[in-house]
């Protein structure tokens, strides 16, 4: 109750029967369609095929980058974008998915307004006292006025809502007796990992992640009741949690049946770090997120573009190409802008290939858009390189120029030989 007070469960009966329906039924036909893929993902250097399958689905032209590694969101139906799909089921799964999205946002706010009252209640009643002396005695003082302090309770409302607003749901698979090999969990003897103890990256700070889980539970696989089994039933799927980097705190260990959800409120994902101990049999979840989208989206990276190109200039007879200024601040940030958008998004989306193309083709016309932007800013690139020869450049500026352009042109270098490699 204590140290793990922020983690909040569900069980299925909880849920309505419909959802359930929906939800499992999206789950065996994305699996049916193909459209589960392992992740190569980069760690300390070396690439690893990950053992669980995925696939995000979420708002059009959001991306989640976890471990070096860019998804690009199968957008789901929304209303305004021209979204075709592979199939008519796909388009039904990923609508199913959007209904539970909707469901998990408002279970999520309902979860943190509970919480929220009961530490209000157990709050020291002096402490409420001296904050209501000190609030009366600010607005006496004409500090704050009673229009203001609504405003900052408001404020609260729309922070609990960007928090639990998910934007996307990255989608797990993964049949463990597929599996030749699974490591151990090291500190609790919680027996097989599906997924190693960490946080989840990328996310907005504070932010709730929602989780429903599906394991296809049969006759032959169910939960040992008749004898006692020390610590969990390794045939059951469970959620583990523990304080970050401490092992003194003993982990926890929830076990996860079909149509159960749990919740990590607030800052739980920060303080915490969790894992999957694998069951017997195959399991989907759907993981609800708020995705840090500051620079994830298609409308950041096309606006960074836009940006840049902002210094290239056409001679409107000859329709020579030029550039405005080769200040090096401009051409700084016009090379980490072409380096951004070639190594962060494109390149990012053909190395994973055309297995988007299974589920919708959404992807392509802003890819061939950044593409296009890719070129010239690859010919801004060569401008740079016949302006500063040019014999009337101040050599101080131009030295200065050179600096900056050199250093992110070894970067690019260097990135282009390690994606070659890989």
């Amino acid at each position: 109750k204590t140290k793990y007070s922020k983690l909040i469960f569900r069980k299925s009966d909880t849920v309505p029967e419909e959802l359930h329906q929906m939800v499992q039924e999206s789950f065996l036909t994305l699996r049916e369609h193909g459209c589960f893929f392992q992740d190569l993902v980069r760690i300390k250097g070396k690439d690893f095929l990950t053992p669980v399958s995925r696939i995000l689905i979420g708002n059009p032209g959001c991306t989640y980058k976890y471990l070096n590694t860019r998804l690009f969101t199968v957008p789901w139906p929304t209303e305004g974008y021209d979204i075709k799909y592979g199939s008519p089921q796909i388009h039904d799964a990923c609508k199913a998915l959007m209904r539970l999205n909707d469901y998990l946002h408002i279970e999520a706010v309902g979860a943190l307004q509970g919480q929220n009252l009961s530490e209000t209640k157990i709050k020291d009643t002096t402490l409420i006292d001296r904050e209501q002396s000190f609030a009366t005695s600010l607005t006496e003082q004409g500090s704050v006025s009673k229009d203001e302090s609504s405003v900052c309770v408001a404020g609260d409302d729309r922070s609990l809502k960007n928090r639990t607003s998910y934007n996307l749901t990255l989608l797990n698979y993964m049949d463990p007796l597929q599996m030749l090999y699974l490591k151990q969990e090291p500190y609790f003897g919680m027996g097989n990992m599906a997924v190693s103890w960490h946080h989840d990256e990328n996310l907005v700070e504070r932010s709730t992640v929602a989780v429903y889980s599906y394991s296809c539970e049969d006759s032959a696989i169910q939960e040992s009741k008749e004898q006692e089994l020390k610590g969990r039933d390794p045939a059951v799927w469970h959620v583990g949690l523990k304080v970050a980097w401490d092992i003194e705190t003993p982990g926890l260990a929830v076990p996860l049946h079909q149509g159960d959800i749990y919740l990590m409120l607030d800052d739980l994902n920060m303080t915490h770090q969790h894992c999957v101990l694998a069951g017997l049999s195959p399991r989907f979840s759907s993981t609800h997120r708020v995705a840090d989208s500051s620079r994830g989206t298609l409308e950041y990276i096309i606006g960074q573009c836009e940006l840049a190109l902002q210094n290239l200039q056409t001679d409107s007879d000859s329709m020579a190409l030029s550039l405005k200024s080769l200040e090096a601040a401009v051409v700084k940030q016009v090379e980490e802008i072409h380096n951004e958008v070639e190594f962060e998004w494109l390149r990012q989306f053909w190395f994973q290939g055309k297995r988007y193309l299974k589920c919708t083709d959404w992807w392509l016309k802003p890819m061939a858009k950044l593409e296009e932007f890719w070129r010239k800013l690859e010919i801004m690139t060569s401008l740079v390189f016949s302006e500063v020869r040019k014999e009337q450049q101040i050599e101080e500026q131009r030295n200065e120029t050179m600096r900056c352009f050199l250093l992110l042109l070894k970067e690019r270098q260097k990135l282009r030989k390690e994606w070659t490699a890989r």
